[in-house]
């Protein structure tokens, strides 16, 4: 399957002149939690020629769209995120940009964009807005699918890696890691856990949904959690950072570097 991603990024590169900075592999597979039937999510950064961006019209208007979607493969998806798009993004502490940019699935990096991206990354994070976005995605799919009799357990997964990204950073100040293997290390309840890592072995093994009255711990876990950091949220205001000229300097060494102008 890396041949044909790395295939469709090349078509991509050359039906849009466009040169691809970073695609990794996001969603369940990056996430720890496949199964052999799960969809491949590629995501990836890219950068148009010089003449693009100098022009009357700014990017994202118009014909000057900023994403690029590929998706014609019927377990592959592939969208893209222009480069001025993403260091946006980046800036605002965008909690996708961040995953990208540690997934361990990687189909295509240029080395220098991601090394001098990952120094910048300290400057720009920002956990306030990261906070709100996990928990967001863990209400939502909460109130959304709690409702019923069976929950898919990749809907469990999803809010329970959204919930320990948000121990995660309450604990450490840092980013949190992607794959829920490794958010696990946060819990302090040894039943919750063990409850977590059979729900893992489920999704491993291709079934698709469970009763929460299976899992009653979890469950439990869940709802105090959505409580507590909701209390949390409502207290911490974000800051604002300064580093837009930096990014700029990213975003000028990138272009000359991709499209040889040095």
């Amino acid at each position: 399957m890396e041949e044909v991603i790395l295939d469709k990024l090349k078509e991509i590169e050359k039906q849009y002149h466009v040169r691809v900075l970073l695609a990794v592999e996001s969603g369940s597979r990056a996430w720890g939690f496949a199964s052999g039937a799960s969809d491949y999510d590629v995501r990836f950064i890219y950068v148009h020629p010089p003449e693009w961006y100098l022009s009357i019209d700014p990017q994202g208007t118009g014909s000057k769209k900023d994403v690029i979607d590929y998706s014609n493969h019927k377990n592959l998806d592939i969208s893209g995120w222009e480069l001025t798009k993403s260091l946006r993004l980046f800036r605002k502490s965008n909690p996708t940009i961040f995953e990208w940019l540690r997934s361990d699935l990687i189909y295509l990096q240029n080395e220098l964009f991601v090394e001098k991206i990952h120094v910048l990354e300290s400057a720009v994070l920002n956990k306030v807005p990261i906070l709100h976005h996990y928990f967001n995605l863990a209400m939502g799919n909460y109130k959304k699918y709690f409702q019923g009799k069976d929950v898919k357990i990749k809907i469990y997964l999803y809010i329970l890696k959204s919930l320990l990204s948000c121990q995660w950073i309450d604990r450490y100040n840092s980013f949190p890691p992607n794959r829920i293997q490794d958010l696990i290390m946060v819990m302090n309840d040894e039943k919750v856990k063990q409850e977590v890592e059979q729900l893992v072995k489920q999704k491993h093994l291709g079934e698709e949904k469970v009763s929460p009255l299976n899992y009653p711990v979890t469950k439990e876990f869940i709802e105090a959690e959505i409580r507590t950091i909701q209390q949390r949220l409502s207290s911490q205001k974000g800051e604002q950072k300064h580093i837009t000229n930096q990014l700029d300097e990213l975003f000028r060494d990138t272009l000359a570097n991709m499209w040889s102008l040095k």
